[in-house]
């Protein structure tokens, strides 16, 4: 199947796959929905309601994840962020970040930059191999705005953004 089908077009049905798996659950659920009796027809329109929570979740997915390969490896294990890249990499547990933030101006590409609590910096770029995990990662992160992530990140802004900070607790 590979073979008649351009990488740019393989790469573009793979970024949106949840959308289009989506799209599948909800034609089988208007065909049930449509042609069904009884239960049946009910399943159908629980499954039409169901593509429409898939569909959202895979945009914003999709929005979030980015074509090539870019420079390292990044992997998520358990909260615990590891990058390993050619030139620096580190490892941050997920209760520990304190900061992030997108830096656009970056080399070789924008990137993610996360701050620790001690004050370590862990930059990835936002197209390292593995880096569509981190939407999960970030996405766990208390009171974060997933819409306003993916639009500093859609837009490209020209200087360092904060995404998100930690809210610290008041002592008194």
């Amino acid at each position: 199947m590979s073979s008649f089908m351009r990488p740019e077009a393989r790469a573009a049905l793979w970024r949106w796959r949840e959308v289009l798996y989506a799209g599948l659950v909800a034609a089988f659920g208007l065909w049930w929905a449509w042609g069904g009796l009884g239960i049946v027809k009910w399943i159908g329109f629980i499954l039409i309601a169901l593509a429409l929570i898939l569909a959202i979740a895979g945009i914003q997915r999709g929005r979030f994840r980015q074509a090539g390969k870019g420079p390292g490896i990044v992997q998520v294990a358990e909260r615990r962020l590891a990058y390993m890249g050619p030139l620096e990499g580190g490892a941050m547990d997920i209760a520990d970040l304190t900061r992030l933030d997108l830096d656009p101006s970056s080399y070789p590409a924008p990137s993610w930059v996360l701050t620790g609590m001690g004050g370590q910096i862990l930059t990835i770029p936002i197209n390292a191999e593995g880096a569509d995990a981190l939407f999960d990662l970030f996405g766990s992160l208390d009171g974060i705005e997933t819409e306003a992530m993916l639009a500093v990140l859609t837009r490209k802004p020209d200087h360092k953004v904060e995404v998100w900070t930690k809210t610290r607790p008041l002592l008194h």
